[in-house]
């Protein structure tokens, strides 16, 4: 569920419908260049859209600009990710990312927070974990909740090597 919260978040940030800030409506050529280039695939509809739209999509090219090639790299890689799930996985993101965002500030921060031990750990090791996660009954996922949630980050990390070694052992 963490990996899709911050997938959505990085979608949201990027492309979604959800308003950063409201300025005025700019036409094609009043754009620069350069932010011409990157939104090209706008272009033919740019004039019709509506001025928060525009906007989000202007800040959108101002972060592209910004970027490495490696991170222009993964951007697109997930965002291709994001095209090629269902329709319906996509609302389901959509709606978690919107009522992670309807948590006061101090739960949005336990959340961050007790996500950062997964966050660090290298992706096959996030995706052996998960693979057991899908794997447990729901009691056991509540049981695990409630003692990851006990945890401090330390504990939490220990926690995660341990439950690494576990899968490596039993796959020998």
């Amino acid at each position: 569920m963490n990996r899709i919260l911050l997938w959505a978040a990085f979608l949201a940030f990027f492309v979604s419908g959800i308003p950063l800030t409201v300025g005025l409506a700019a036409s094609w050529n009043e754009l620069s260049r350069q932010e011409q280039e990157i939104l090209k695939p706008f272009q033919v509809e740019w004039d019709q859209l509506r001025p928060e739209r525009q906007e989000r999509l202007r800040k959108a090219a101002e972060r592209w600009q910004r970027m490495t090639p490696e991170e222009r790299k993964e951007a697109q890689e997930r965002f291709k990710r994001w095209q090629d799930m269902p329709p319906e996985q996509r609302e389901m993101i959509r709606k978690r990312y919107q009522d992670f965002h309807r948590l006061p500030s101090e739960e949005q921060e336990r959340i961050r927070r007790e996500s950062q031990a997964f966050w660090e750990l290298p992706e096959q090791q996030r995706k052996e974990l998960l693979d057991r996660w899908h794997k447990m009954s729901e009691e056991e996922r509540k049981e695990a909740r409630a003692r990851w949630k006990s945890l401090t980050l330390d504990q939490q990390r220990e926690l995660l090597k341990k439950e690494i070694q576990k899968g490596q052992a039993a796959k020998k």
